[in-house]
């Protein structure tokens, strides 16, 4: 499945399930929001299929399970600040202990949870690279397909991804949480995903 059927999956998910989250979905990105990141970074295709369905989203909203979509000028955004940081705290290098730098030219921050970034590297692999940590791909994903595939069949099957559970709040929002016994949000009661019409 590509990932723009992968979308609209999950488009139509949301418009049933959570009207609240769906609606602040970003439209597609436009050739010049596309052509103005590329000029800074080099977004892999998948990305950019990604971006060509939503630009991000309008507000924050608990869309995915490990950090919210960003847009292409907030993936440029965060690459450059990064880039920038690494340089000055010798970030590019694997020290000892570690598998991964601080932060590598070749990761594209695709989504971004208040500075942890999901990445995406050269080979097209998902993982995270934290604001005060090194990259981590042992729990990553061989590809953003595979990801948002593993997204959309956990709200319709109910199961985990990476052990984040689905569940809607009483305002009809999709809301990601650690195990799949969550009861509460901020005192809001929550609803355990599927969703049995």
């Amino acid at each position: 499945m590509t990932i723009t059927q992968t979308w609209r999956r999950l488009d139509s998910w949301l418009a049933e399930h959570a009207p609240a989250t769906y609606a602040v979905l970003a439209p597609p990105a436009t050739d010049d929001e596309l052509d103005a990141a590329r000029q800074v970074v080099e977004l892999p295709p998948d990305l950019i299929e990604s971006l060509r369905c939503h630009n991000g989203l309008t507000a924050w909203a608990n869309l995915l399970p490990e950090a919210p979509p960003s847009s292409a000028a907030q993936i440029t955004d965060n690459w450059q600040l990064r880039m920038d940081i690494a340089a000055d705290v010798d970030g590019f290098t694997v020290h000892p202990w570690n598998t991964e730098p601080y932060w590598h030219l070749a990761w594209i921050p695709w989504a971004d949870a208040d500075g942890d970034l999901q990445v995406i590297d050269g080979s097209g692999r998902l993982g995270m690279a934290s604001h005060d940590g090194v990259g981590d791909f042992s729990t990553g994903w061989p590809d953003l397909a595979s990801y948002l595939s593993a997204v959309v069949d956990a709200l319709h099957t109910g199961t985990g991804v990476n052990g984040w559970y689905p569940y809607l709040t009483t305002h009809r929002e999709l809301w990601w949480d650690r195990g799949p016994d969550q009861q509460f949000v901020n005192d809001e009661p929550l609803i355990r995903v599927p969703v049995v019409s």
